[in-house]
């Protein structure tokens, strides 16, 4: 076996607790919060407590007869997202009613600083007609602007457990919440059970400085536990690094959670990039085990190529031939998703085992 302890010298993050107080106390800067100071006294009190031994998941229950190890203690927040997704699961195998997951990956909306719609939003709804017209298909609408402009709505950061081992990588991502560190609200939960119901996903991005937009990355990095996430934590006891990396060299199957599922890909740039996003994005979606409907459900275009920001919606507005190539997009994927659920679609080499996993 080689070297499993894992590698340390990284200098710690710890706060002392005047910093975690000020810190804490940061987000009450209204001054409508100034009468209530001494029950915040009371409130930063218990956080710390909490920050300071630890208490990443302070409810759970023991995790039953469906895990390696019944007696452990799993996080009811973990519990409540893996039921949501074995819903999911349940729905996609309804072979009678194809679902769609369409994907706004702007930040941009007139409800925040910008003041305006964003382009990606307006492409999203002439897809989404499409997919209306159609009898019978269910219709999701992911708005990852809503990121930036609702309150409660984050993404957090991937921590990379994978790159520790494979069996660290926990389906669906334990890692959030955190309550001792506060970083809770997260809205992956959320969304894990939109992908894996869906037959078909559609993704609708802008080019963010040649690459995808940051809301849109903030979630591709929190899928990462669907491509070879361990479902089941106590395996690893939560996240023991080292009988995780033990499990992983003893043969770990890499279980793709999102396999099967047709995609179409949409990006859209002012300058430069979009033909090399929309390609990372395919390959990443492919990497997965996901499917391209076909050739007309990927499309990178300009719009106002070279032109004035101010007045990019007009130019939207006057070329209608990208307006169209979005629905053929959708109509394409529409088909491939149908096709699928038929029977018909045949996609080559799809129960060929890859002799290397990732």
């Amino acid at each position: 076996m080689p070297q499993l302890t894992p590698r340390k010298g990284m200098p710690s993050p710890r706060l002392n607790e005047a910093e975690f107080r000020k810190r804490f106390l940061d987000q009450f800067q209204d001054p409508a919060f100034d009468s209530l100071a001494s029950e915040l006294d009371k409130i930063v009190a218990a956080a710390w407590d909490a920050y300071e031994h630890s208490r990443k998941a302070p409810r759970t229950r023991k995790a039953g007869n469906e895990f390696a190890d019944p007696d452990y203690d799993l996080s009811v927040d973990w519990l409540a997202a893996r039921a949501a997704i074995t819903d999911a699961q349940r729905r996609h195998a309804d072979r009678s009613r194809p679902a769609i997951l369409l994907v706004n990956c702007s930040s941009r909306s007139e409800h925040t600083c910008p003041g305006e719609m964003s382009k990606s939003y307006r492409l999203v709804q002439i897809a989404r007609e499409v997919f209306a017209a159609a009898p019978g298909v269910t219709i999701e609408l992911l708005d990852l602007s809503r990121l930036a402009s609702e309150y409660g709505r984050r993404i957090h950061p991937c921590k990379a457990c994978f790159s520790t081992a494979a069996a660290l990588c926990h389906w669906p991502c334990s890692c959030y919440p955190n309550y001792s560190l506060g970083q809770t609200q997260d809205w992956m939960n959320e969304i894990y059970p939109m992908w894996v119901a869906a037959h078909g996903v559609m993704i609708i991005t802008p080019v963010n400085w040649y690459q995808v937009s940051s809301p849109l990355k903030l979630m591709m990095d929190r899928l990462v536990c669907a491509d070879g996430g361990n479902p089941d934590p106590t395996r690893t006891q939560g996240k023991n690094a080292e009988l995780a990396k033990r499990i992983e060299l003893e043969g770990w199957d890499y279980p793709r959670h999102l396999e099967g599922r047709l995609f179409s890909v949409v990006v859209h740039g002012d300058v430069e990039g979009a033909e090399n996003v929309r390609r990372s994005i395919s390959d990443w979606l492919c990497f997965m085990d996901l499917c391209p409907a076909g050739p007309p459900a990927e499309l990178d275009r300009y719009i106002g190529y070279w032109k004035p920001y101010a007045t990019s919606h007009a130019d939207l507005d006057a070329d209608t031939a990208l307006q169209e190539e979005v629905r053929n997009a959708a109509r394409t994927l529409l088909e491939g998703v149908l096709a699928k659920l038929g029977g018909k679609l045949i996609t080559a080499g799809e129960n060929l085992r890859p002799p290397r996993q990732k």
